[in-house]
């Protein structure tokens, strides 16, 4: 079983690839009817984002709300600019906002982030953010 995580678009775009394991399938059912996958503002507006019309948007909302979510607060804003800035002391900056604050609210709420994108585990090394960066699926494989 997963343990609780973020869920990060690019893994919710790909939950259905044809690609995904049966057994990995299984495995995020599980996880989401026990209340192991979570949500958050920033990742409910990504989703959103990607609804073709009214009506498409309405049914994924009504799924997605359904899900465990946390909340940004100061602290977690504070530390998704902090790890902002020691991106850019290395030359990584260009994180989406997005994924900065959904890094920041794994780790404010000891959650980890399921995705499928090299930029959690970039985050994960290069900042004082601390989350299990957890692969949909294998990188690449998708």
């Amino acid at each position: 079983m997963i343990s609780p995580v973020l869920l990060d678009t690019s893994a919710w775009n790909r939950f259905r690839a044809p690609g995904l394991s049966a057994e990995r399938t299984e495995e995020l059912a599980e996880a989401t009817d026990s209340g192991h996958v979570v949500v958050c503002l920033p990742f409910l507006l990504e989703a959103g984002f990607t609804a073709q019309n009214a009506e498409e948007h309405r049914l994924m909302m009504a799924t997605l709300l359904g899900l465990p979510r946390v909340h940004l607060d100061p602290t977690a804003e504070t530390a998704a600019v902090e790890a902002q800035h020691q991106l850019a002391r290395v030359g990584h900056q260009r994180i989406r906002p997005a994924d900065l604050l959904i890094a920041a609210l794994a780790d404010r709420h000891e959650l980890g982030v399921l995705h499928y994108g090299h930029h959690y585990d970039l985050i994960g090394e290069q900042t004082d953010l601390r989350y299990d960066s957890v692969w949909l699926a294998e990188p690449g494989s998708l």
